[in-house]
């Protein structure tokens, strides 16, 4: 089979977030947290190619980002290298990991957790963060909250020109539920010579609170807490946008 322009999407994937905006949003609930926590050392599970895992970094903090996907450690590791306290790894987020000490933090963000294929893989994950992370530390997941969408029709979210290696391209994005799964429906389309469409529909778990909390207590966290956002905003199903848990050991 003939490969595609598009076969591999981590630029895409560069291209369609406003890095600099998101993180300035999430900055302050990630340094309330670890002030809290007095955190020094944090896992970034799935960290994709590394934005967060390199923010936490040049905040003085010693940091692993891991990922399955080697074009996106490839990337991490192109955009920011590997200096003294910044480390990349290819590994799946329901895999152990190793540590010569406990971390103090372990983060799994960007709605990473819900693409796994299955609940017992969700459950394996949690397991694994807590197990990392030292008596008094946290693990923070964030996933989007599929329940505020009606099912059924796509809610197109953005619509993105972008110059990636490949050329000039339009990026669509949407999502969109069906039962008890989402979808997240991505078109990118060339728009130099002959057109060249790529697109792709990747499915995730509609993840319950109350599904995290049972979790987290049955892997060893003392306390769950739910927000609806970066801001700290209570969980509504029906309204919140997103879901972070933040479960403490």
């Amino acid at each position: 089979m003939t490969n595609t322009p598009f076969d591999d999407l981590t630029d895409v994937y560069e291209a369609m977030i406003d890095w600099p905006k998101r993180l300035a949003a999430e900055e302050p609930f990630y340094r309330r947290l670890f002030e809290e926590m007095n955190a020094r050392r944090v896992v970034d599970v799935a960290c994709g190619t590394g934005r967060h895992a390199a923010m936490l970094h040049a905040w003085g903090l010693h940091v692993e980002g891991s990922d399955i996907s080697p074009s996106m450690i490839q990337r991490a590791a192109a955009n920011f290298g590997e200096p003294p306290g910044l480390r990349w790894v290819v590994r799946g987020f329901d895999e152990p990991v190793a540590s010569a000490e406990p971390y103090d933090v372990a983060m799994c963000v960007g709605n990473s957790l819900a693409l796994a294929p299955d609940l017992a893989t969700v459950e394996r994950a949690i397991r694994q963060m807590l197990g990392a992370v030292r008596d008094g530390g946290a693990v923070v997941v964030h996933v989007l909250n599929l329940w505020r969408l009606s099912e059924g029709p796509c809610v197109w979210q953005k619509c993105k020109r972008a110059t990636l290696p490949q050329g000039e391209v339009l990026i669509v994005k949407g999502v969109h539920r069906c039962g008890r799964q989402g979808f997240v429906d991505l078109i990118v389309t060339s728009l130099e010579g002959d057109v060249a469409m790529h697109s792709q529909s990747v499915r995730f778990l509609g993840m319950e609170a109350e599904q995290f909390d049972q979790m987290a207590r049955a892997a060893g966290a003392t306390e769950v807490l739910f927000f609806g956002g970066y801001q700290d905003q209570p969980y509504d199903r029906q309204a919140s946008t997103d879901l972070v848990m933040v479960a403490k050991r």
